[in-house]
Formats: C-alpha cells, sequence, structure tokens
C-alpha cells in the first residue's frame, strides 16, 4: 500500500502524519456513552441513492487487523445502494481528528473473514454469529433492519484528517492498494 500526502491546512500548520492518523484507525473506536465525540463516537455511512444524491446512516464498526467493517440489513436503502454503486464514505469524530474516509464497501462473503468479523463485533459487546453468508444476532441497531445482516469491507482510496486538537491541522491522504 503507498500513501500519498497533500496538506489542505490553510494556516501554516504541517501535514498530519500518517502514522497519527493510522495509530487512530487501528485502534478500538467504540460507540459506548462517553468515550468520544460529544459522548461517544458515531461512525456514519453515506451512500449513493439511484438519483445520484447522498443517503447518511449511523453504522457500527468492527475492525479486524487494519481493515474496517460495518453491516446492513439485505432490504436496507444502504445496502441497495452499495448493491448498485458501492462507492461509500465512511466518517467518524475521535479525539485527535474527525475522519472522513472515501473509498467502497465490498460485501464480505467469504466464510473465514465473515467469522473474524463477527468475532471482532462479539469482542466489542455485540453478539453477532455467522449465519450462512451474513451475520445475525439477538439485536441490532434499528437503522440495521432485520437480520441477517450483510458484512462489508471498507476498502479506503482517500481519508481526509481534521485535526480537532493541537496541533491541527487538516491532511488529505490518497490511499493506493496493492494490486
Amino acid at each position: 500500500m503507498t500513501i500519498t500526502a497533500q496538506n489542505l491546512d490553510g494556516y501554516g500548520v504541517p501535514p498530519i502524519e500518517w502514522s497519527r492518523v493510522h495509530e487512530v484507525l487501528t485502534s478500538d473506536i467504540t460507540q459506548a456513552p462517553d468515550t468520544g465525540g460529544p459522548s461517544r463516537h458515531t461512525a456514519w455511512l453515506t451512500t449513493i441513492n439511484p438519483d445520484g444524491s447522498p443517503h447518511v446512516m449511523p453504522v457500527g464498526i468492527g475492525r479486524v487487523n487494519d481493515t474496517w467493517y460495518f453491516t446492513s440489513g439485505t432490504r436496507t436503502r444502504k445496502s441497495r445502494n452499495l448493491v448498485r454503486d458501492c462507492r461509500c464514505v465512511v466518517s467518524i469524530a475521535t479525539g485527535p481528528f474527525d475522519l472522513v474516509i472515501e473509498g467502497t464497501g465490498q460485501r464480505v462473503t467469504a466464510a473465514d473473514e465473515l467469522h473474524a468479523v463477527a468475532a471482532a463485533y462479539r469482542d466489542g459487546g455485540w453478539p453477532a454469529v455467522v449465519d450462512g453468508d451474513a451475520l445475525t444476532a439477538e439485536y441490532s441497531a434499528p437503522t440495521a433492519g432485520p437480520p441477517p445482516w450483510h458484512a462489508y469491507r471498507v476498502v479506503p482510496a482517500t481519508v481526509f484528517a481534521l485535526g480537532a486538537s493541537e496541533p491541527y491541522g487538516a491532511t488529505r491522504f490518497d490511499i493506493g492498494q496493492p494490486g
């Protein structure tokens, strides 16, 4: 993977170092109350409606190694949008940065990857289990729709880090995926 940085700050602040952003991206970002944001971290998924307008909904993020995942009910608008056009954006406010990750949401169907995703969600407190090519659990967020839930891998193309605390800054990172 190659990372190319572009400083977007207009006030003379140096670019944000990728290592700092990567540290946040690979940390355990929880949605539990009083853990970030105003009082928690909420990840927002933007997909593209058939008419080209954006559709934004909150999602729970699971992480396996350096990869982010989210789930969505098979009949939700976000799932239907991703089937038609896999381009998406995930945004989240963290302590050091507001992060915007542009890329694609790729549906996960491989059993070993699904089991790893379910385990990551269980480690975070959501009792997800693999059921065929999707996940199920006793409950999920109302915006996820009814079970089963498809798992999607976030494949970043561009990451924007916008400093939310000292030393601030704003940097765009273009991510070159290995061929």
